[in-house]
């Protein structure tokens, strides 16, 4: 079936409190966004990518791809004004409903080739595919009235990205409008009454957003 990536790198990285939203700092020797667009390229060079950034930023992200002469293939997609609406942009720019789609953070550069195959996979059969990570702190669930309680942490997990799906059933999914409770992709796919499906994510796949994340990110890159 036909793969599409749909990369979104909407954020005004306003907790990097760099520059430049943080998507377009520089680890090793290129922006972060390439890094990702890369994973996924690199993993399969059929695969049609989609980069969802906002319209304002088309000139500067032209001018970076000709200064770090970037020549991966990708369509250039124009965010909306919350994470929803730019996953909404990207879907409406697919032709069809035939595929498969994986949905994935622009600035989460060290998904693994495993992750990424493995939701294309299980998507296939079962309509979704989210990478997930278990807990390794201890949990508690706090109240309105300041107190917590708590929680086995054996029940919950992290929520990474690429979350893959059946392009015409999150299609679908999207059709609706936004609400407070999206906040990813498996949960608008939920709310139409479909179970999301589990695989394990990997933990160097990081969501780079503090000055912190881009010390560790430098380090990941070093040891690969």
């Amino acid at each position: 079936m036909k793969k599409h990536v749909i990369i979104v790198a909407g954020g005004s990285g306003t907790r990097m409190g760099g520059p430049v939203p943080k998507q377009y700092m520089t680890i090793g020797n290129l922006p972060i966004l390439m890094w990702t667009i890369q994973a996924f390229f690199e993993n399969d060079s059929g695969v049609n990518i989609l980069l969802v950034i906002p319209e304002n930023d088309f000139e500067y992200w032209d001018k970076l791809c000709k200064q770090y002469t970037f020549q991966v293939p990708h369509q250039v997609v124009g965010g909306g004004k919350s994470r929803f609406q730019s996953v909404r942009n990207g879907l409406n720019a697919l032709k069809g409903n035939d595929g498969l789609v994986a949905i994935h953070d622009g600035v989460r550069p060290f998904v693994s080739r495993e992750v990424i195959d493995r939701s294309f996979e299980v998507a296939l059969e079962e309509g979704s595919a989210i990478a997930v990570m278990p807990l390794k702190d201890s949990i508690r669930k706090l109240t309105d009235d300041g107190r917590s309680f708590y929680q086995e942490r054996q029940y919950f997990r992290l929520v990474q990205t690429p979350q893959t799906f059946q392009l015409s059933k999150i299609r679908k999914a999207f059709e609706i409008g936004e609400l407070h409770h999206f906040t990813d992709d498996a949960t608008v796919y939920e709310h139409q009454g479909w179970q999301v499906t589990m695989i394990p994510g990997n933990l160097e796949n990081i969501k780079i957003t503090t000055p912190e994340d881009l010390d560790y990110a430098e380090y990941l890159l070093n040891k690969k």
